[in-house]
């Protein structure tokens, strides 16, 4: 099966039927995903499939730094990657591919499948743009918060500036600091470190 991905992006994958189960929203994901140009991703958003770009080369370095920054402060038996995973939320139907993510090496290591289990998180970093902003700003705050992932770290390159979402919650999260690029944040427990963005550069 040939998928056409044109712009604008992101663009919606409608299901065929309505309405259509988050079990079976995730194995045409699989299809989805099998036959993408390189370049793009598939998440599970609002009940849709949603397929946006990748981030462009020029930002690797901020996604670089803040995996780097990460490491030495991860929990035990946690990895902070920028690989591409699909992290499953079945309780609120979606299934995201962070930028760079934390997660419970004990509790992914066996998974023979391209759905990741949430509950591994204990952080999540979102780069946004213009075709990702609204999901990264409302729907992956929300719904990360309600999942119980400790910390989501929103580097907002249309802004030039960071949030650093916490307290997770059944309404989301509690608790947002925002700076500028080039300035130090804090990243919260489990991780208690100073994040500096001195270097980033939208």
């Amino acid at each position: 099966m040939a998928v056409m991905v044109e712009t604008p992006l992101p663009q919606t994958i409608s299901p065929a039927r309505d309405p259509y189960g988050f079990e079976e929203l995730c194995h045409v994901l699989e299809i989805v995903d099998q036959n993408l140009p390189d370049g793009f991703r598939s998440e599970i958003i609002r009940g849709r499939i949603v397929v946006s770009p990748w981030s462009k080369a020029k930002y690797r370095s901020i996604l670089v730094s803040l995996t780097r920054q990460l490491g030495p402060h991860v929990p035990e038996g946690h990895i902070a990657d920028r690989c591409p995973l699909l992290f499953r939320f079945q309780g609120h139907s979606r299934s995201y591919g962070p930028d760079v993510h934390v997660s419970d090496e004990e509790l992914t290591k066996d998974v023979d499948s391209i759905h990741t289990p949430g509950e591994s998180l204990s952080l999540v970093g979102e780069l946004t743009s213009a075709s990702t902003a609204d999901f990264d700003r409302r729907d992956k705050v929300e719904i990360y918060g309600k999942a119980g992932v400790p910390v989501y770290v929103l580097v907002d390159i249309l802004n030039s500036a960071v949030s650093v979402y916490s307290s997770p919650s059944e309404g989301g999260y509690g608790r947002c600091t925002e700076v500028k690029f080039g300035d130090k944040v804090h990243i919260p427990a489990p991780f208690d470190f100073e994040l500096d963005t001195s270097n980033w550069k939208a």
